[in-house]
């Protein structure tokens, strides 16, 4: 069963569909296995942080790109290596890249006045350009769409922002695209005209028919317009679905602390329908192994205020801000757990209140994984752990029951038997818990930089990528910013580690 059978979507439903899709620059995979259909008419968005590949997948549709591996096929032909010019795609960048010596006429009548259309002349097809009178109908028609009728002479430099995205917009539909690719159009506005143009594209989008594909790091943009979102990070797709369906069941703590405002636990589920987080046990609606270790998404809407004693939990407020509609606290949970909560009922801080949450507010997402794990791992000739190009020193005889190490390095078996170890292949395990991070950059120390940080109530789970693409996920009580350069220090007893093959092709 494919796919589309799968989700019962009809083949001639499908508009353009990625598969496999990968794309390299210099060594670097920028995406990765990037399967995705697109249904005729549809609203998708790309959403994720910048440099996630949204774009670069955006540009692998439009031509300007051409993937390392995978097909793209539009109307079920394969367009992969077809150039932009020959694609029924027009596409509407951030910075608009209007002509400044043209007027609005000239710059939305700019590709019509190159555009041939077939014809029939003496009984024979032939290719002509579009006379003045169809450019003219075209033109006032994109114009009329874009409420821009009675702007076709000004100057592209005496027009707001708001209505120069108009002009790029028109300039693309003009041409009657089957899709239309926009890349962050809204980012050079300011947040009023975003909002205006948020329902303006969605509006826009219903009057033209046609398939819109959006590229945006905002949520609120992705959550306001869209039909489905593609949440993306570090070239991969996080989750597919509908604005409600990934804001109400996200799928990893990526997605849930991306999509809106949320509360994050580790928790372990405690017996049928029940899960512990917070010091407490609070009934949910998933039924998961009992012992299981999981991740608990709290939206702060979904928290009540009660008195002590009346909820789940207690706690104290320690900050409250108006937002306007609501009040939003921030309430401690035992010694420093964290919870935020958005209310319209006024409190005051320090207060010491009851927190009630229904078992349908629970989200509970699987872990997707409970430590480092690094498969291909080996000991270099110093008996050092090598973890890609970072070394760190280890308990090798954790390799053999009852070993001890010599003077010159050789692992020495409980029968004497002596092993060189340079190049044996292991399996490395670490907890999150047991990687520090610090700021000093030893001249030997393994070192990386920070990609991803979400809090998880009562601390920090950091991503640390090196230069060699090897990723270390670290809880810490310290908040990073994204970028940083760190140290990984990681104390010899905390590293676990398993024997691949055997050892007796290294005995010396």
């Amino acid at each position: 069963m494919d796919k589309l059978t799968k989700h019962n979507v009809k083949k001639e439903d499908v508009i353009i569909e990625l598969k496999n899709i990968s794309k390299e620059y210099d060594g670097k995979t920028v995406v990765d296995d990037f399967n995705l259909y697109v249904k005729r008419g549809e609203f998708i968005t790309f959403l994720g942080p910048s440099g996630c590949g949204k774009t670069t997948t955006l540009r692998m549709i439009a031509g300007f790109e051409l993937p390392t591996t995978g097909t793209i096929t539009l109307n079920g032909e394969d367009i992969t290596k077809l150039p932009p010019y020959k694609r029924p795609v027009n596409t509407v960048f951030q910075r608009y890249a209007l002509f400044p010596h043209l007027d609005v006429y000239d710059n939305i009548a700019f590709g019509l006045k190159l555009k041939k259309v077939k014809d029939v002349k003496n009984g024979k097809e032939v290719m002509r350009k579009l006379t003045s009178q169809e450019i003219d109908e075209k033109v006032v028609k994109a114009l009329k769409m874009v409420d821009l009728e009675q702007f076709e002479a000004r100057d592209i430099a005496t027009l707001s922002g708001g209505q120069q995205q108009r002009v790029a917009i028109a300039r693309a539909i003009v041409n009657e695209p089957e899709i239309l690719l926009l890349d962050e159009p809204l980012g050079a506005l300011d947040l009023k005209m975003r909002k205006e143009m948020q329902l303006e594209l969605k509006d826009l989008h219903k009057r033209l028919g046609i398939t819109f594909i959006y590229v945006t790091h905002d949520q609120e943009e992705a959550l306001t317009m869209s039909d489905t979102i593609v949440v993306m990070n570090d070239g991969l797709i996080q989750q597919i679905g509908t604005p409600i369906g990934i804001y109400n069941e996200p799928k990893n703590p990526f997605v849930a602390d991306f999509i809106g405002e949320s509360n994050i636990y580790n928790a372990t589920m405690a017996g049928k329908l029940k899960v512990k987080f917070l010091g407490a046990t609070f009934d949910c609606v998933d039924d998961l192994p009992t012992n299981e270790k999981v991740d608990v998404v709290l939206r702060p809407e979904d928290i009540n205020i009660v008195e002590p004693g009346k909820g789940n939990v207690d706690g104290t407020i320690m900050s409250r801000v108006f937002k306007g509609v609501h009040y939003e606290y921030v309430v401690y949970v035992g010694r420093k757990s964290e919870v935020i909560i958005q209310s319209t009922v006024e409190h005051p801080e320090n207060e010491k209140v009851g927190l009630k949450v229904e078992p349908d507010a629970i989200h509970i997402m699987k872990k997707q994984v409970t430590a480092n794990v690094y498969a291909d791992a080996w000991i270099d000739n110093k008996n050092r752990l090598m973890i890609g190009d970072s070394a760190f020193a280890v308990d090798i005889t954790q390799l053999l029951k009852g070993s001890t190490v010599d003077e010159e390095g050789y692992l020495i078996g409980p029968d004497a038997k002596k092993y060189d170890l340079n190049d044996v292949d292991v399996v490395a395990t670490i907890d999150f818990k047991d990687i520090e991070l610090d700021d000093v950059i030893e001249e030997d120390a393994p070192t990386g930089h920070v990609i991803s940080i979400i809090w998880l109530g009562d601390h920090y789970q950091v991503i640390v990528r090196t230069n060699d693409e090897e990723d270390f996920i670290v809880d810490s009580e310290y908040l990073w910013n994204e970028g940083d350069l760190v140290s990984i220090i990681i104390k010899p007893e905390n590293i676990s580690l398993k024997l691949k093959g055997e050892l007796v092709p290294y005995e010396n």
